[in-house]
């Protein structure tokens, strides 16, 4: 046995299957078939990856092949039109409004302050500057997070890929979507500059509140342009993208402030500003509030002329295609126009009581829910106020409430804090403010039109804690205050061109958008004289005719009473000359002077002063201006007076451009021009202009070589002898208030209607011409002391020493063929010799008196006869 052992290796056979025995070995087939070994395992995942990668390419190659056909030109971009609103100008270029569901003012590169570049590739795009139009680390972030997560969290998008997204694609959530992004990225990276890039990005991007680009969020936001904004404000409006509606300053303030502060960090980490720069930043509190739309001037009433006019013109287009509007409006006129009309309506407000009833803010946050950030104010009396009352965390609400509600014009309002024994504590939108009682002291009750009950002697009498008010900041005096029921319009026209400079059609538009200048048809009363007197001296009358001033009685079977007509005084004045009687606004002259050229003869003579036919009565009630006509109707006549005797028509537009500047139109309205009287008109041989159509300037956008003419409607003499006489309205007789703003060549004519509904003045120089109402929508009578002289003038006297401030005095041309003489002021007649009260009176020369006066009238010019006895004559 002690040979070599010598191994054998064991024969392999295949061994029959053994259901007993299978299940214990389960596997051992499969391994002893494929032999799997930790290599074998390896090389699939290998090849496994491989198939997925090249799968993915083949997939993305097919989609680039798809896709890259229907990719649109980059080179577009360079010649896009945004959507840009219509924007409405002064005739000086100061901006009234703009209209269009997107603000926007784009920015070239180079007006897009570094700040602000800085901050917004902080927050949205850091390496902007060195990809190629794709982050592919971010889009692998965001794939992962995708996958690990299940929700999109991030788009991994950059700025040239949102700037595809904005101009090419929609907003829709897919891969396809996303697939087309991001060639567009890369084709975009190829034709266009990083400059342009991001110049395409801040003019298009949404940012909240209606605002795209940053010009218009800053504007939106802070009421200044981007360039005048701080570092915080610009991290602000940097970190919006993001969630504009969601996060913005005014809808969720604390979102805004991590947002902006989360921007102001990036800014740090990245160099762009130092650690005390982002420490002071950071700590600034939130000042945006919503700013409407920019203005630089109040005319809300002629922005809405004019964005009527323009989509008749140009339809929808005329909001996105970024139309720019100058208006005729002078900026400074306006201003003053607006400011005038609106302190005149109050001080009528004022005079008749306070009114206004108690309401109450319902916004009060109690210690239970909310926790107070601060204490309140020293003066906030604290032992009388509920104690359960988070007082701080109220007024902030307060404050909030009180930001959404739009002024009224020179009205803010306010929610009383504290009522003091001097007056109360108020919190408005920027603060906290103290209304003294001496600014309240003029409230006393409304009774009617006419009474007014006792003034208050308490603050306590007129408010209590949280009530909402009204009150008038009157440089720097503050006033209690309610929103006026009576209203008003104002109208002022070149009369030389018909140009409008300024027009203010109520209180405030945003309670009542109806423009009274244009829409309210009232009667004129004695402001429509002028135009019967006119008709009067082209028919024989002269400022020296005598019409007895008595009374009269109108028996007609159509009229349900007995119509008396009187003067406002109730006093009969006998025999007057028509000079007297004008500026006396004596009634009953002017129904005795148009009875006697008759009603059809003065309604076909003033119809070329620009009054619509159908708007006059051709009976005798003309006389007292009992037919309704517009502000604007009564203002185009008394351009005629002012102009020389012209008929002008007036217009608003003076030119619409494209946003390029291309001009679209050119208004070229016919000129008054007294020193034109032998060049042919353009109108002479037309019809007698009947109606005006205010919304609708000429069309014709041709440069003239030379002014089209005016159609002149009245002779140059009875031009003069009318406005000589409507300035001895102002010298001597119901507008002498206007003598006030010291000036010679100033004429006028009050008017007041029945029962004081209507109240009115139309006064003018030879360049400016201005008509101011006050009344009540629904007519009613505004109390017996409301008068045109006391009501309307008042606004027109304050409204005219600013349009008029810097213009020189123009003194009235006495035309050829008017004459000068010596006339005794009882009869009308020529002065006898050495007559000592005679009077000088103009007269055409085929009209001047060939009788002289008997010595008998020697009474004095002015004269009170109002004691004389006179029988009713009968008028049919």
């Amino acid at each position: 046995m002690g040979g070599h052992y010598k191994h054998n290796p064991i024969k392999r056979t295949k061994k029959p299957y053994n259901a007993a025995t299978a299940d214990d070995r389960p596997y051992e087939g499969i391994f002893n078939t494929f032999m799997i070994t930790p290599k074998s395992i390896l090389k699939f995942v290998i090849w496994l990856c491989v198939c997925a990668v090249s799968g993915t390419g083949l997939a993305c190659l097919a989609i680039y092949l798809y896709l890259t056909p229907t990719l649109p030109d980059p080179r577009q971009l360079r010649d896009v039109d945004l959507q840009t609103p219509l924007r409405v100008y002064t005739a000086d270029n100061q901006l009234i409004s703009e209209f269009g569901e997107k603000r926007r003012t784009p920015l070239t590169f180079e007006q897009i302050p570094e700040q602000f570049i800085n901050a917004l590739l902080a927050s949205e795009d850091d390496g902007f500057y060195e990809h190629y139009g794709i982050d592919v680390k971010g889009l692998l972030r965001a794939t992962l997070e995708l996958i690990r997560t299940g929700r999109k969290k991030s788009g991994g998008s950059t700025i040239t890929m949102q700037v595809a997204k904005n101009y090419y694609l929609s907003s829709e959530k897919s891969f396809a979507r996303k697939f087309t992004e991001i060639l567009l990225a890369i084709k975009i990276e190829k034709t266009l500059t990083k400059q342009e890039i991001l110049e395409l990005y801040i003019n298009k991007i949404y940012l909240g509140k209606r605002a795209y680009g940053i010009e218009a969020a800053a504007q939106v936001y802070y009421g200044k342009s981007i360039n005048e904004l701080s570092l915080a404000q610009t991290a602000m409006i940097a970190g919006l993208p993001q969630a504009p509606s969601a996060a913005n300053p005014i809808n969720s303030p604390d979102r805004a402030i991590s947002r902006r502060n989360y921007v102001l960090a990036r800014m740090v980490s990245l160099g762009m500003i130092s650690q005390p720069d982002f420490e002071t930043a950071a700590a600034e509190p939130i000042t945006a509030r919503y700013h409407g739309a920019t203005s630089e001037i109040t005319a809300p009433y002629v922005a809405e002329m004019v964005r009527q006019y323009m989509v008749d013109q140009y339809g929808d287009h005329a909001y996105t295609d970024g139309y720019v509007v100058h208006t005729t409006i002078d900026a400074r006129r306006q201003t003053a126009a607006t400011q005038a009309l609106q302190q005149g309506l109050l001080n009528y407000d004022r005079a008749h009581g306070y009114r206004q009833q108690p309401s109450f803010a319902d916004t009060i946050a109690r210690t239970s829910t909310l926790t107070a950030p601060d204490n309140p104010p020293d003066w906030f009396d604290t032992a009388t106020a509920d104690p359960a009352t988070d007082w701080p965390a109220t007024f902030s609400n307060w404050q909030q409430q009180l930001r959404s509600q739009e002024p009224q014009n020179r009205l803010v309002p306010a929610i009383i804090a504290d009522v003091k024994t001097d007056g109360a504590w108020m919190v408005t939108a920027e603060g906290f403010r103290f209304l003294p009682f001496s600014g309240m002291q003029w409230a006393a009750p409304y009774i009617n039109v006419n009474v007014i009950g006792k003034k208050p002697t308490t603050p306590s009498q007129l408010l209590s804690s949280r009530q909402k008010i009204w009150f008038e900041d009157r440089d720097g005096e503050l006033l209690l205050a309610q929103t006026p029921e009576v209203e008003g319009a104002l109208i002022s026209i070149n009369p030389n061109s018909g140009a409008i400079q300024a027009l203010v059609g109520g209180f405030s538009q945003s309670g009542n958008q109806f423009n009274r200048v244009l829409q309210a048809n009232r009667q004129p009363g004695s402001s429509f004289k002028p135009f019967i007197y006119s008709a009067a001296l082209e028919n024989g009358f002269t400022p020296a005719s005598i019409i007895n001033d008595a009374p009269v009685v109108f028996n007609d079977s159509s009229l349900e009473n007995t119509w008396r007509p009187e003067n406002y005084s109730g006093k009969f004045y006998g025999p007057t000359r028509l000079r007297q009687a004008l500026y006396k606004s004596q009634n009953l002259v002017s129904i005795r002077i148009l009875k006697q050229m008759g009603p059809a003869t003065a309604v076909n003579y003033i119809t070329q002063f620009g009054f619509p036919k159908s708007k006059l009565s051709a009976d005798l009630s003309l006389a007292l201006g009992a037919s309704a006509v517009s502000p604007m109707e009564l203002a185009t006549g008394y351009a005629a007076l002012a102009n020389g005797g012209f008929a002008i028509t007036p217009f608003f537009i003076q030119s619409v451009t494209t946003a390029d500047g291309l001009e679209l139109f050119s208004a070229t309205p016919e000129i008054a021009c007294r020193q034109c009287e032998n060049q042919t008109t353009a109108t002479e041989q037309a019809a007698s202009a009947s109606n005006l159509n205010l919304l609708q300037p000429s069309t014709d956008t041709a440069t003239p070589t030379e002014p089209v003419i005016a159609r002149r409607i009245m002779d140059k003499r009875t031009n003069f002898l009318m406005v000589n006489m409507l300035k001895d309205v102002i010298r001597r007789g119901t507008g002498r208030r206007a003598r006030a703003l010291e000036r010679s060549d100033l004429a006028g004519k009050t008017g007041t209607t029945n029962d004081q509904v209507d109240a009115w003045f139309s006064g003018f120089n030879p360049n400016l011409v201005t008509t101011v109402w006050v009344g009540f929508d629904q007519p009613q009578s505004m109390g017996k002391w409301a008068l045109g002289g006391t009501t309307a003038l008042p606004i027109w006297i304050d409204y005219m020493a600013v349009a008029l401030e810097t213009e020189q005095e123009v003194s009235l041309e006495q035309p050829d063929g008017v004459v000068s003489v010596r006339i005794d002021p009882q009869s009308g007649l020529l002065a006898a010799p050495g007559q000592e009260d005679a009077i000088f009176e103009y007269f055409r020369a085929e009209n001047v008196p060939t009788d002289v006066a008997l010595p008998s009238y020697s009474e004095t010019a002015d004269g009170d006869n109002s004691g004389l006895t006179a029988t009713p004559e009968l008028l049919f």
